[in-house]
């Protein structure tokens, strides 16, 4: 995300300039001093750094000079990184309402199915400010492949993925560049590697690199000096990895080659996916279970997940088509196949976070008793999906038709919450 956060300043600097508008960031990297902030037009920022500002009551520095609020990729709300978002948007929704503030709230989100849901959470009017761009505006059409493997063996398994990933690169070679999404930092210079070793056992290695020398001597400079000693091992060859475990001098370098095609196989963990925006001609997905820690367990990557990474595919003024590859395991197939064509809707993760974001207004002092905070709970994201799918949230099918506006269950909710806060 930060990597996205400088993108962004550079991108909107570069425009701006001639403005006279100053585009800063403001992260865990970067902070901002009471001039900076005076002489800046345009904040770029984290949701997580905008919540830790927003929470506090007395410095208000930044808050009250802002008129404009805009979210890209709101429809993280379905992710961990979501609780966050609800208690942005309900926290400044509730601004506007007690301050009368004119401030505008615009979201940018990946095509999903009820977008309409997350227009009512930003308090949208569904008739004139509601924009919805299907499949069929994708400047780049896809073309979508599914591979699915039937070993269950790990080594056996990473050595045929290896083995497809390799194919697919070198179905291209030369031609085009690929972004190749696998699911851990380790797993990204494993992958690299393998498919290099491959090349050069095969004597094809030549095929990834660009005829001109210029380029290979641009590479050997880049790998005497970056950090990383994987890259330093992987650039001569054309090839290049990207994670947020490494600096952000290295993963700027890698970024601008990969644009600049000196570098034409990348290898990046889904941080990219969601981040820099760095189109391929070709996407392959390597994999699609991911290790969640908070379950200890396995699970399959979401389909927005999945949407995102493949949206990288294809690049408007270079190419006429993009390519998306997802490997998977066989009996995962037909569960790509089918939620890829009949998306489901995005949930609220609020539940999980609710007493520390409860806990966050009432230090922030915007809720004071239990009735505010069961009046808070009507601007969150979680309270729109209550209304629409009560049985998913454990309520009642019929629970509208007693209680419309959800009172009972919000009352308790509140209750249990203050319960452990106060313990």
């Amino acid at each position: 995300m930060k990597a996205l956060v400088a993108e962004v300043v550079a991108n909107l600097s570069n425009r701006l300039q001639e403005y006279g508008i100053q585009v800063k960031e403001l992260s865990g990297d970067q902070s901002m001093t009471r001039h900076q902030i005076e002489e800046t037009q345009i904040i770029v920022t984290t949701p997580e750094k905008w919540d830790i500002i927003t929470r506090k009551s007395g410095d208000r520095t930044y808050t009250q000079l802002v008129k404009l609020i805009i979210i890209d990729e709101i429809h993280l709300l379905h992710d961990n990184r979501g609780p966050v978002l609800e208690s942005i948007v309900a926290r400044t929704v509730r601004q506007i309402e007690t301050t009368k503030e004119n401030i505008r709230l615009v979201g940018f989100s990946a095509t999903l199915p009820n977008f309409e849901d997350v227009a009512l959470f930003l308090r949208v009017d569904l008739e004139k400010g509601l924009f919805h761009f299907d499949n069929s505006y994708r400047p780049v059409p896809l073309s979508q492949q599914y591979i699915g493997i039937n070993i269950n063996k790990p080594l056996q398994r990473f050595q045929l993925m290896n083995d497809i990933c390799y194919e697919k690169v070198m179905n291209v070679a030369g031609k085009h560049k690929v972004l190749i999404f696998v699911h851990s930092r380790k797993e990204t210079t494993k992958t690299a590697r393998a498919i290099r070793d491959t090349a050069l056992a095969d004597g094809t290695l030549s095929r990834l690199l660009r005829e001109d020398g210029a380029s290979r001597e641009i590479l050997q400079t880049d790998s005497e000096l970056v950090k990383s000693n994987d890259l330093k091992d992987l650039l001569p060859f054309g090839f290049a990895i990207h994670h947020a475990g490494m600096t952000r001098g290295d993963r700027q370098l890698v970024e601008e080659r990969f644009r600049d095609s000196h570098v034409q196989v990348l290898v990046s963990t889904a941080t990219l996916a969601w981040g820099v925006n760095l189109p391929a001609h070709t996407v392959i997905i390597k994999g699609t279970r991911v290790y969640n820690p908070e379950k200890g367990a396995w699970t399959e990557l979401s389909p927005l997940d999945v949407m995102q990474m493949l949206g990288r595919a294809g690049r408007p003024q270079y190419d006429s088509y993009g390519e998306g590859i997802i490997i998977t395991g066989h009996s995962e197939l037909q569960y790509y196949l089918s939620l890829m064509n009949q998306q489901l809707p995005i949930e609220s993760q609020f539940v999980s976070k609710l007493a520390d974001q409860l806990n966050a207004e009432i230090v922030l002092g915007s809720v004071q008793n239990a009735r505010e905070a069961c009046h808070w709970l009507g601007y969150t994201y979680l309270y729109v999906r209550m209304l629409r799918n009560p049985t998913l949230y454990g309520l009642a099918p019929d629970v509208l038709t007693r209680d419309i506006t959800l009172e009972e269950r919000r009352v308790d909710l509140v209750s249990t919450l203050l319960f452990y806060i106060v313990l």
